[in-house]
């Protein structure tokens, strides 16, 4: 049977609609929206800043962020069209198997488990940093053997992805209403941020706003960026070709929106909620990360800026340090719905897999009260908690952004295949100009994708030929669409 059989879209939208592995169908485009927000808002903004502004942009990092919102962007509006078209769970990995066939249908799922369940363990190992500093506020001292970088066994991280695993669990609704609460409270920090570093903004700290740029020392093996080795690109920092590159670094604050296309399957009214929540939430999120990054190289140099802690730092620069316990309590909330959204989307991902039978049908089940797929979020949860206890993932978090960026290409290629394939589907939200816009989408993340290390790569490569093998030893014998009748895709035809 080939690798490229398609899936339709109409039997997909039929699993979601009937059957044991039924999801409740209660969210809103506010909920979308906020879920978004949740996943958006995290470590992008509390640390990225400092980064990128130090390093690579200046004063001008903000339109770093403006040019990582624009690659975003154009990915954003494929998966709008995708996830009102096709409002079923697995986001990129249905979309694909839908248009290209069930094998590229299958890396995509393999390959977003790096986005989103390596994404939650390496955002929990930072929310036990944030916890533990928090503590110390308060005369509370962690052993640095259970807690932050260090730990032999990282309590704090394992005991918040079990807790989120729970509230997954218990349904829908109730994750989205505790993800609103937490959200409140980040944004309203962040307000804080804002409006607070107006009164302590230098506007000769924006003086050279971009500044001159220059080369650097490159790093060399492995550590080297791809696009350094193979067209002998030297890294340039500040000017505007700084601007792009501090775009590249700050991609990860964006990582995340397209965790709301995962939850198309338990949406009221998905033809027209889904585009609301995916576009709204990166537009809010980019007013946010925009407003934050000229305050803060406002209030304090850009040669001067802390990396770990920019906001928190700038604030106790001049004279405030009563805000950086605020600043501590809104990043632990931001990092807490980070984890959340990302295992939310892991899970449905793996439970459109399973519904398929490209992985044990079993660990589909749905819970008779809560209608949740209770087996496969919890274990996720427990995977994630011990990846977060006891592996030091700083060496691989950047696996997270090639993951994510190789499911944009994917996504903005399929649109203009099942445009082609299927011309006749009701679409009520369209991506505009194709297929130029899609092309531009392909463009801009494969850039980035270039601005990656030599050894992400290979780690990616070797990710995927171990999936390779996990497909064709199980899953492509046993896919219900090789007993249910094949069609082929447009690569066969």
């Amino acid at each position: 049977m080939s690798v490229f059989r398609t899936k339709s879209v109409e039997q997909s939208i039929e699993d979601a609609e009937g059957g044991e592995h039924r999801l409740k169908r209660s969210l809103t485009a506010l909920d979308l929206t906020v879920f978004g927000i949740g996943v958006i808002v995290g470590t992008g903004i509390f640390v990225l800043t400092g980064v990128a502004a130090r390093d690579t942009a200046g004063p001008a990092v903000a339109l770093s962020f403006v040019a990582a919102a624009v690659a975003c962007g154009l990915a954003a509006l494929c998966y709008a069209e995708f996830a009102a078209t096709v409002p079923v769970a697995g986001s990129a990995y249905t979309f694909a198997y839908a248009t290209i066939g069930e094998f590229p249908a299958w890396i995509i799922g393999w390959d977003l488990m790096l986005e989103l369940a390596l994404g939650a363990a390496v955002v929990a190992s930072g929310w036990s940093g944030y916890f533990a500093s928090l503590l110390k506020n308060f005369g509370v001292y962690l052993p640095e053997s259970i807690a932050g970088d260090k730990a032999v066994f990282n309590v704090p991280a394992a005991l918040i992805v079990l807790l989120l695993t729970a509230v997954l669990v218990a349904g829908i609704k109730l994750s989205a209403r505790f993800n609103a609460t937490m959200v409140a409270i980040k944004v309203a920090v962040v307000l804080l941020v804002i409006v607070a570093g107006l009164f302590f903004v230098k506007g000769a700290n924006y003086q050279p706003f971009i500044p001159p740029s220059h080369e650097i020392a490159g790093k060399s093996g492995l550590g080297a960026p791809l696009i350094q080795v193979l067209f002998g690109v030297k890294p340039v920092v500040y000017g505007v070709f700084g601007i792009f590159t501090g775009a590249a670094l700050v991609f990860f604050a964006y990582i995340g929106f397209d965790v709301v296309a995962t939850a198309a399957e338990e949406t009221r009214r998905p033809q027209r909620d889904l585009p609301i929540g995916i576009i709204a939430s990166l537009v809010v999120c980019t007013i946010l990360y925009v407003a934050v990054s000229l305050v803060v190289v406002g209030m304090q140099h850009y040669s001067q800026l802390s990396v770990s802690a920019p906001l928190a730092d700038a604030f106790r620069a001049v004279g405030q340090p009563w805000l950086a316990t605020l600043i501590s309590f809104g990043g632990i909330a931001g990092l807490t719905t980070v984890v959340m959204i990302l295992m939310l989307g892991q899970s449905r991902v793996l439970f459109a897999m399973c519904r398929d039978n490209l992985l044990p049908r079993r660990l589909a089940r749905v819970h008779p009260r809560f209608r949740t797929p209770y087996v496969i979020t919890i274990i996720i949860g427990v995977v994630t908690a011990l990846l977060a206890a006891l592996i030091p993932l700083s060496a691989i978090a950047e696996l997270v952004n090639i993951g994510t960026l190789f499911a944009f290409v994917v996504v903005s290629i399929a649109v203009v295949i099942l445009r082609r394939t299927r011309p006749d589907l009701p679409r009520s939200f369209r991506t505009p100009w194709v297929p130029v816009l899609p092309v531009l989408s392909v463009l801009a993340c494969v850039y980035l994708m270039l601005n990656l290390p030599v050894e992400t790569w290979l780690r990616f490569l070797i990710w995927m030929v171990v999936g390779t093998g996990v497909y064709f030893g199980y899953g492509h014998r046993r896919s219900r669409v090789s007993v249910t009748g094949e069609r082929p895709s447009l690569l066969e035809t």
